[in-house]
């Protein structure tokens, strides 16, 4: 298999790390990016190459770039997976904070792939996948922010599969279901921050629940199901545009796609009781 160089954002834990190991495992050359470069130290000792790289900093997502196409004149395959869940009600979340949602989930994402695209564009190869979510095509309470970012990701990631295709570059799309990471801990406290006293103190309380519950050990996919189709799209010549992987995640497409709105809610609600 021909030794690839790979950049994977958000490697720090989770789906970036276990995507790393795999990809290390393989042969490839990764380079891991991450606003916290203590986490990756193992993932060097592997033989990754750890980058600090905030991804709303324009700043640092240039400086990852350029050392890369520096000591390897070439990036064959970009992993957008850094992002982050939002929770709070639409109502009491601040519009900065919301603003900062999308700069991680997608603007970040959108400048890191801007400026390694006219080195794929040149080589008339690459691949490029971004981390969507099943939230990219569903709906939950007290998430508004965070499924609006992953859905304005599918349809930019839709545009973008388009225009770049004649150039020989492929664009796939992500949408893990429940996966064991730290998603519930990390939507949980912002969330209750947000929403866990005022009019909306029960949902918080519901939707915390769940998360937890969903989101535990046993409960949900551990994050090597998403590094092995991440190292399978990378391998075949012409991968799937999209990866339902994970627990709940192929039902969930396929109910935010057959069944009705009013229907949907309901269900939704249930899982709150």
């Amino acid at each position: 298999m021909e030794r690839k160089v790979i950049l994977i954002t958000g490697a720090s834990s989770g789906i970036g790390k276990e995507s790393a190991k795999k990809l290390l495992s393989e042969g490839h050359i990764v380079y891991v990016a991450a606003r916290r470069i203590d986490p990756m130290k193992d993932l060097q000792s592997l033989g990754a190459i750890p980058i600090q790289m905030d991804i709303s900093k324009d700043e640092d997502i240039q400086a990852c770039v350029q050392r890369i196409l520096k000591e390897q004149s070439r990036i064959d395959v970009l992993f957008n997976n850094a992002g982050f869940a939002l929770y709070g009600s639409a109502e009491e979340v601040s519009l900065e904070d919301a603003r900062y949602q999308f700069e991680v989930n997608l603007f970040g994402l959108a400048r890191i792939t801007q400026l390694i695209l006219p080195q794929m564009r040149q080589q008339g190869s690459g691949k490029i996948i971004n981390t969507s979510s099943v939230a990219g095509k569903m709906h939950s309470p007290l998430g508004a922010w965070y499924h609006a970012s992953k859905h304005a990701l599918e349809g930019w990631s839709d545009c973008l599969r388009v225009e770049v295709e004649p150039f020989g570059i492929d664009v796939v799309i992500i949408e893990p279901g429940t996966i064991d990471t730290e998603f519930a801990q990390v939507s949980g406290s912002p969330m209750l921050k947000n929403s866990g006293e005022g009019p909306y103190k029960e949902l918080a309380t519901g939707v915390a629940k769940l998360h937890a519950n969903s989101y535990k050990p046993g409960a949900s996919s551990p994050p090597t199901v998403i590094a092995d189709v991440v190292a399978q799209a990378i391998k075949v010549n012409r991968p799937k545009t999209r990866y339902a992987v994970g627990k709940m995640a192929k039902p969930s497409v396929l109910m935010s796609k057959w069944l009705s709105d009013r229907t949907l809610d309901k269900a939704i609600r249930g899982m709150l009781k």
